[in-house]
């Protein structure tokens, strides 16, 4: 046994590891092969063969067999695989050894993430596309719902000027579930810096702007693109409605306009939508009924989050669902919008705009900081939010506490892709099994 220790297994084998459904094809290429070959030598009475048989009778008898075995099989393992995997370069047009060392890799990743569970994430911004880049490494079978209230910036350019929903975080999406490394990706991410009308604009958004326009709607739109990305999953609007954000101060005061919102600095006490009932999307109720696990956030709670629960049958698809239901509380609070929030606050703002019960059974927390944070987050009246254990367990949820952030160089810290998505998952494996 120690000898088989320390035989290196060589890279082509890889095409035999267990899940890529290819060893099936394998068996019925050598099949193929030797019934033709028979066939040819009976047609054509290829009396060679016998000599051959000859030959290999005497080869037998004068050198040991498992030697003559071990041999042919290696010998033979190696030309047909050798053979089978350059057909297949071939046919693809793949000539960079690269990009030939990765095709095995990708194609047995995503044979084995197709298997994952069903996770549906909901939000926008920054937040769910950041999620989404740990989440893609653990399963296939993604549906982001995204929330279509955004109408600042580009994409509110493009929503006034052009009639269509706003692009921006379902952009976002979009390119957080492609490939990181892929230069499709970083063109669809590429922000114009100058250019009279275009400064500001991001060449994903004028490329779903255009395709929206080609397809007639917007889920065409996305679904097109995510093509061209070859994503993991699908992005899906939470509403082809024009749903624009209202909300309602401590003060009485109304605002509108998610881009408003944060900008009045006064305490939000509801927020609602215009028109009051939004349609969803089918696809989107269904991908909740048939979910394994529903994830809430991270992102802006009053504009990003929230929005998608107004949709009062999205809220009721998710309260009835079966899945693990968790929200991922942001790590900081948010000036204008958040301020002064702890981790309970997040949840009953959640809980209360839901109106529907059973929409959370956990929520998840950050429980470490580094030292130094950047004296912006002070200055900007932006705090860590603070983790009201008790306060939370009044409310009926569970609490998962655990480091989640990473640290960048200008010291602000943000949710850690690997991080929440291996939390993320380690939850749900746990709560499977009670």
């Amino acid at each position: 046994m120690k000898f088989f220790n320390h035989i290196k297994v060589p890279k082509d084998a890889g095409w035999l590891l267990p899940g890529l459904q290819v060893k099936r094809w394998f068996m019925l290429i050598i099949l193929g092969t030797m019934f033709s070959l028979l066939g040819v030598c009976i047609i054509f009475d290829m009396r060679p063969i016998y000599f051959a048989v000859g030959i290999l009778k005497y080869i037998a008898v004068t050198v040991p067999s498992e030697l003559i075995a071990i041999l042919l099989i290696l010998t033979g393992a190696y030309c047909f695989l050798k053979g089978w995997k350059n057909t297949n370069y071939s046919i693809l047009d793949i000539n960079e050894d690269r990009d030939r060392h990765a095709i095995l890799e990708v194609l047995y990743r995503r044979r084995k993430l197709n298997y994952g569970p069903k996770i549906v994430a909901i939000g926008g911004g920054t937040g769910l596309s950041t999620m989404l880049k740990g989440i893609k490494k653990i399963t296939n079978n993604i549906t982001a719902v995204v929330t279509v209230g955004d109408d600042g910036g580009s994409s509110g350019r493009l929503r006034q000027e052009m009639g269509i929903l706003p692009p921006g975080d379902i952009r976002n999406c979009i390119a957080a579930l492609a490939d990181d490394e892929d230069l499709v990706t970083k063109l669809f991410q590429y922000r114009f810096k100058t250019g009279e009308g275009l400064e500001g604009h991001s060449f994903g958004n004028l490329f779903l702007t255009a395709l929206c326009a080609i397809t007639g709607d917007m889920v065409r739109a996305v679904k097109e693109s995510s093509k061209v990305l070859s994503i993991r999953g699908r992005v899906l609007p939470s509403t082809l409605d024009d749903m624009r954000l209202v909300a309602e101060l401590e003060d009485g005061s109304i605002v509108k306009g998610e881009s408003n919102i944060p900008e009045t600095g006064k305490k939000i006490v509801r927020i609602f939508t215009e028109p009051k009932d939004c349609h969803p999307l089918p696809e989107v109720i269904h991908a909740i009924e048939s979910a394994d696990l529903i994830i809430m956030g991270p992102g802006s709670l009053f504009t990003s989050v929230i929005p998608n629960l107004l949709i009062k049958d999205i809220s009721l698809a998710i309260s009835k669902s079966k899945a693990k239901k968790i929200y991922v509380c942001n790590i900081m609070t948010q000036p204008g919008e958040t301020t002064g929030f702890s981790a309970s606050d997040h949840v009953k703002a959640l809980l209360d705009h839901a109106v529907y019960p059973n929409i959370l059974d956990a929520v998840m927390v950050n429980n470490s900081l580094p030292d130094d944070l950047n004296k912006d987050y002070e200055a900007s009246n932006s705090y860590p939010v603070e983790i009201d254990t008790e306060n939370i367990k009044k409310l009926g949820i569970n609490i998962v506490s655990t480091r989640l952030y990473e640290e960048n160089d200008q010291k602000y810290v943000r949710h850690s892709p690997g991080r929440l998505a291996r939390a993320i998952y380690y939850w749900f494996k746990k709560q499977q099994k009670h």
